[in-house]
């Protein structure tokens, strides 16, 4: 019997525009999914997934596709605008935000915020949540990294992250990935486009302890806010909101350790995941 391709939904949803796309342009070069696999060093059965919306699209496949159709950055945009997809609606205007941010400033309390994370330290982080399956948590993951991206560019925004001494403490992962985890945050801790402080336990109780926390410096000099607790994000836009909340951080920031001595701490940190197969910072 001869293979009859499924029917796809192009206008559904941008994931699925993206996957009807990258059928149409294969068909259009005569290429089969095992041929377009073979060029994108790819597998067959992803990139099968892909066309028919099963699956989102890793972060790399769309400047690949587009380099092998030569579609300059069309691949690309459906892709940004799919990635959207992965993310509860209550994010997706905070994401819009910050891929304008001139400034990122968070506080994480018992996670590393999403721009410091490693994919091994995301995916152990994103597994423990019951509802998703295997493959929503690598959507969610590669959702996670993709906007990572606009940190490798020329105009990058300046990140300020203060995160609490737990979690360095709290191992996510294997001891590998933790170590793996904390060396990444290490390289962030004191450069021109990074600064990363702690949060230590001996400054004791301060007013950010129930969540995590985000502000956004847009170009206008106007910021934004997204407070996030266990299940619930709130993103205040208001000027009277934000300065309240600017306040607060302002106030942890000052009680924090300086980069120097939050890079000492994470170096001891870094100690207890070091084991014989982890190899010397």
């Amino acid at each position: 019997m001869a293979f009859k391709p499924q029917t796809l939904t192009p206008y559904l949803s941008a994931r699925h525009y993206f996957g009807a796309e990258q059928r149409r342009h294969r068909d259009a070069a005569g290429l089969s999914l095992l041929q377009l696999a073979d060029i994108l060093n790819s597998s067959k059965s992803t990139l099968a997934r892909i066309e028919t919306a099963e699956l989102m699209p890793p972060p790399d496949l769309p400047d690949r596709l587009d380099a092998a159709f030569g579609t300059e950055k069309h691949f690309r945009g459906l892709y940004e605008l799919a990635k959207r997809e992965a993310h509860p609606d209550q994010y997706r205007r905070f994401m819009d935000f910050e891929a304008q941010a001139d400034v990122i400033e968070n506080y994480g309390t018992q996670a590393l915020p999403g721009l410091l994370q490693t994919r091994g330290y995301a995916r152990s982080l994103l597994s423990r949540q019951e509802d998703l399956s295997r493959e929503q948590v690598e959507e969610r993951v590669n959702a996670r990294l993709s906007r990572q991206g606009r940190l490798r560019e020329a105009e990058s925004p300046l990140r300020w992250a203060i995160i609490d001494e737990s979690v360095l403490r709290r191992q996510i992962g294997s001891r590998e990935c933790m170590y793996e985890q904390l060396a990444w945050l290490l390289v962030q801790v004191d450069t021109p486009e990074s600064k990363v402080q702690v949060m230590p336990f001996s400054a004791g109780p301060h007013s950010l302890m129930g969540g995590a926390l985000t502000l956004l410096t847009l170009p206008n000099c106007s910021t934004v806010v997204y407070e996030e607790g266990i299940q619930v994000g709130h993103l205040y836009e208001d000027r009277e909101s934000a300065k309240k909340w600017r306040r607060q951080y302002e106030v942890l920031r000052a009680n924090a350790l300086s980069p120097v001595a939050s890079a000492e701490l994470i170096r001891e940190a870094m100690e207890d995941y070091t084991s014989c197969d982890t190899p010397p910072s």
